[in-house]
């Protein structure tokens, strides 16, 4: 082992004086560095970072061509042991749209509009403090005939959890403020946050009688201060729709409560239906 850890710092020893001397010695270093520490990590077209299923690690995609089922860390076979989804296998045009809901900033509002005027059913993953500050919004996506998903309480790491205590309490906090403030159990279908998961979190959350939703379809709208145009949304929401996604938008999103109503319209022209994820269970 020793052995073979000095013949590793010569090597990268070697190349790094050879790539300094070329000119490349700070991209090759800090290259390296980031290879070390995350190992079993490789980067998508969208720079979401990939592991394979059963490691610890956040959920990832790779595109190969726009309107196609993209790769994912695992297959929709070895996720559907786990009660687990990231997308449907058909050619037929289904989507199925869901929000991660962390904090409100004034956006799910025009977001449950536009979804209203559409007639179209979607999933809030909610985190617990957003039913303690936003009751009022929860009733409305429950009268409006949205499913309010669990999206933990403190939106931790959940690969890092590793006793099923821990991991019910993120949960089961959750279930008993909506149920709180809706007088229903909640529907459970998890989301994990950040997509960070690993084979045991799965089988957890099957054991609690959760359905753990990934995502097919999703694009970099979750940072309040640095949103997207309308355009850069328009050609992932658009170009990368395919038959049985899962989209992933934000509802602190500003762009996506811009664009939501034109989005909706412009999938319909395409021919795209929009379900419920329930139907993608059945």
């Amino acid at each position: 082992m020793k052995k073979k850890l000095l013949i590793r710092i010569f090597s990268y020893l070697f190349l790094f004086a050879a790539a300094y001397l070329a000119g490349t010695g700070a991209a090759f270093w800090k290259a390296q560095m980031q290879s070390y520490r995350h190992p079993k990590v490789s980067d998508t077209s969208d720079s979401v970072r990939a592991v394979s299923a059963g490691t610890e690690g956040n959920w990832g995609l790779s595109f190969q061509e726009d309107g196609q089922l993209p790769t994912g860390n695992a297959t929709i076979e070895e996720l559907a042991q786990y009660d687990a989804y990231y997308a449907q296998d058909t050619d037929e045009k289904i989507l199925y749209l869901t929000f991660d809901a962390g904090y409100e900033n004034g956006n799910t509002e025009p977001i449950l509009d536009a979804l209203k005027k559409h007639n179209v059913s979607a999933t809030f993953f909610v985190v617990g403090t957003y039913i303690e500050s936003k009751p009022d919004l929860i009733r409305r996506m429950v009268n409006e005939g949205h499913t309010v998903g669990n999206h933990t309480w403190h939106h931790p790491d959940m690969s890092q959890i590793a006793d099923m205590d821990s991991f019910k309490k993120e949960m089961t906090d959750v279930e008993n403020a909506f149920r709180d403030v809706i007088g229903q159990e909640m529907t459970r279908y998890y989301r994990p946050p950040q997509g960070k998961y690993n084979e045991e979190n799965l089988r957890m959350a099957k054991e609690l009688g959760y359905k753990t939703f990934f995502w097919s379809l999703a694009y970099a709208d979750w940072m309040q201060d640095d949103q997207p145009t309308e355009e850069e949304a328009f050609d992932k929401l658009i170009g990368r729709i395919h038959p049985g996604a899962i989209v992933l938008l934000h509802s602190t999103s500003s762009t996506n409560a811009a664009i939501l109503d034109e989005l909706l319209t412009r999938w319909e022209e395409m021919g795209y239906q929009i379900r419920p994820l329930s139907e993608l269970i059945d």
